[in-house]
């Protein structure tokens, strides 16, 4: 149901992210389910099997990592977060900084704890040249995934992050010599002041290769609204040259979303995409419509060319005035009619 309200607001893909349940059967239905590209991230079945099956996340065996991102693959997975920055050097520089908000991603944390409990190197990066078969065989894009990223605005663009972008940056290189698509995840957290710095520090180490941002959310004080908060700082950053961004639901840092938090959430990210577009790409044609429309006070094309017409269209019914061709806020005294009898625009 989540993936249907996520397409029906308009998701442009999806990721799969459960953590519980038969996770191949819920892959499998939201595929289904959907016609939008469907992401994954692999360490998660991975390291929830090993919990299940050998009683903790940090016995998990490399050859089921593996194992089940060519699962993944065949089974139709279309793009896939993998988290192949975190090493030792990533690690030693989260050690010797330290951080306000901890480490916040799942996957950078699963992925931590398993090379510290086992002395050993992430398999992700030891074995990224087999890991790229893997995804070329399949056409799968690879996600670099930023386990190192801030879950604090007081975090961000730390050295950790940095380190890991650094990391990832090498190897995308390496998975475009391979044929291997790839996108650059970045941070999460981020103040208002920093964004702009963000971006052109991924495009410039990554030979300006596609940057996915995870919001970011501009602010830690608002649970509840981080979908409002995720879309100012999604906005900006897309303005800059952010390529994709990541919806946030006003659930987030509280709850699993409810299907309407999922489509709420989709609505915010498609606003702040759009508000992006009008700098990056100049694309105001939508707006210049919407204000022919408001001046005309022609409501069927207002809703048309809404974002969420189903919604604008729900509001005015609810409060429609006696006076059809204005609406409650002005009612007799509406602006574009008064002016309108005696100009014309």
């Amino acid at each position: 149901e989540k993936a249907r309200q996520a397409e029906r607001a308009g998701a442009d893909t999806l990721m799969e992210l459960s953590t519980g349940g038969d996770l191949t059967e819920i892959r499998r239905r939201v595929i289904e389910a959907t016609s939008l590209s469907v992401g994954s991230v692999p360490l998660y079945q991975a390291f929830i099997e090993a919990a299940r099956k050998y009683g903790a996340v940090v016995n998990m065996e490399e050859d089921d990592l593996f194992r089940i991102t060519a699962e993944q693959a065949k089974a139709g997975t279309n793009f896939m977060a993998i988290h192949t920055g975190i090493n030792y050097e990533t690690m030693k520089r989260l050690q010797n900084q330290g951080r306000h908000g901890g480490l916040v991603s799942r996957g950078g944390a699963f992925m931590t704890a398993w090379m510290l409990h086992n002395e050993k190197e992430n398999p992700l990066y030891a074995e990224f040249d087999y890991l790229l078969e893997i995804l070329k065989e399949h056409e799968v894009t690879l996600s670099f995934g930023n386990g190192m990223r801030a879950g604090a605005v007081h975090d961000a663009t730390d050295r950790a992050q940095i380190q890991e972008l650094l990391i990832n940056a090498e190897l995308a290189d390496k998975a475009h010599a391979e044929g291997v698509q790839s996108i650059i995840e970045g941070p999460g957290h981020i103040p208002i002041d920093e964004i702009e710095a963000n971006v052109i520090i991924q495009k410039r180490v990554t030979n300006r290769k596609p940057f996915y941002m995870l919001g970011p959310l501009v602010t830690d004080i608002a649970p509840g609204y981080d979908d409002r908060v995720a879309a100012i700082g999604a906005a900006l950053s897309s303005s800059y040259g952010a390529d994709f961004i990541c919806y946030v639901t006003p659930a987030e840092h509280l709850a699993l979303p409810t299907p309407e938090e999922v489509y709420e959430g989709v609505i915010s990210a498609r606003i702040a995409a759009h508000v992006g577009d009008m700098v990056k790409l100049k694309k105001r044609d939508a707006d210049l419509e919407m204000g022919h429309a408001r001046r005309d006070l022609d409501w069927e094309r207002q809703f048309a060319v809404a974002i969420n017409p189903e919604r604008a269209r729900a509001i005015r019914q609810e409060r429609m005035p006696a006076d059809a061709d204005a609406c409650t806020m002005c009612g007799d005294y509406c602006a574009l009619k008064i002016v309108g009898r005696h100009f014309n625009f």
